[in-house]
């Protein structure tokens, strides 16, 4: 990756996540997301009854993608849920580091954890 790319997802930016619903029409909403340093693995964390976590069970295909003026980038993948403690933990310390702050307790939090296959965008 490049090192544009790498410091555009190491930003602070609002991203979206869209996954697919059972009849295949997307769903998307804002979440926060961070990529992982060798670029293969993004992560979201969300409630584990969350839609978004529903539908990662019945099609694990999702695209995550964030804007700033005219760079953008998308980063489409394979998502599984990752409901043990020491992913949920990885992921918050990661999002910790990205948007500066640590996400509010929630023991129903688990995570979305993406194998990057495509990459779009700023490269």
């Amino acid at each position: 990756m490049s090192p544009e790319l790498q410091g555009f997802w190491s930003e602070r930016h609002l991203c979206t996540l869209t996954t697919l619903r059972a009849d295949g029409s997307p769903h998307v909403v804002p979440v926060g997301v961070t990529v992982d340093e060798k670029f293969q693995v993004a992560r979201v964390t969300c409630g584990r009854g969350s839609v978004k976590a529903r539908n990662v069970r019945g099609d694990g295909r999702v695209a995550v993608s964030q804007v700033d003026g005219r760079r953008w980038s998308t980063l489409e993948g394979l998502a599984v849920i990752r409901e043990d403690p020491e992913s949920v933990r990885d992921a918050e310390n990661r999002y910790a580091e990205r948007y500066g702050r640590q996400p509010r307790p929630n023991p129903e939090r688990v995570v979305l954890e993406i194998t990057i296959t495509r990459t779009l965008g700023l490269s």
